[in-house]
């Protein structure tokens, strides 16, 4: 019998639903990386064409009485997910890609400056979008080729965010992946605002970046280290 994933409530499972679906919904051949321990599983998967790791942690009900690591189907996963009973049947092992054998490291992260607010972030997006439909229609039928419009997609989206060194590309993504959303406070009108406690940050550790957002984190290679992440050495996490 497979093990049984039981999370801390019905909207844990949700969002965990709703990260895989996306990730699928790019890849129908996803695979994820399940990383437990304590009272949280880390989901890593890699969205193609976007060159960063995608990472989304879910709180569980209560640790697990073994360490859990493995790679799983993505599209297995989101199947086998209640979310009215908020629990999830844990696939069988595949064959990891490359990239589930590189995460980014667990600590030793510090706050980078100059992150842009949410809503600036989401209109760099959407102003690069809007560049490249314009510059791929402007192209001439006979160079209107997928080449071409990779090379217009890589100047653009290679471009990086505001003062920080974050390559669009990676907002991007975040975006993508419904990431980038407003937090949804149940807190009363008439309440003081809690301190959120999972803000929109740029963290470094070593040669990695990730931005981080109460819904999920991207990860990816600082520019000028090497080039993709199939490039990386393997290393335990």
């Amino acid at each position: 019998m497979s093990e049984r994933l039981h999370f801390a409530d019905s909207g844990e499972a949700a969002d965990l639903a709703a990260f895989l679906g996306r990730l699928v919904h790019y890849d129908r051949a996803a695979a994820v990386r399940l990383q437990a321990g304590g009272g949280a599983l880390a989901v890593f998967g890699r969205p193609p064409s976007f060159e960063v790791l995608a990472v989304r942690t879910v709180r569980l009900a209560a640790p697990l009485a073994t360490p859990l690591d493995l790679t799983v189907s993505a599209g297995e996963l989101l199947e086998s997910v209640d979310e009215a009973a908020a629990e999830a049947a844990v696939p069988g092992p595949v064959t990891g890609p490359p990239w589930a054998g590189v995460l980014p490291p667990r600590g030793g992260w510090r706050q980078l400056p100059g992150l842009p607010g949410l809503q600036e972030m989401r209109a760099a997006v959407a102003g690069a979008v809007a560049e490249f439909r314009a510059r791929d229609e402007a192209l001439p039928a006979q160079h209107r080729t997928r080449s071409e419009r990779d090379r217009i997609g890589r100047e653009i989206w290679s471009r990086t965010l505001g003062d920080t060194e974050l390559p669009l590309r990676a907002v991007h993504a975040a975006q993508s992946l419904g990431f980038l959303r407003p937090v949804r406070s149940t807190v009363p009108a008439a309440a003081p605002a809690p301190q959120d406690p999972a803000p929109v940050a740029l963290l470094a550790a070593g040669s990695w970046l990730r931005l981080r957002t109460p819904y999920g984190s991207v990860a990816m290679r600082r520019p000028g280290n090497a080039a993709g992440l199939g490039a990386l050495q393997v290393r335990p996490v």
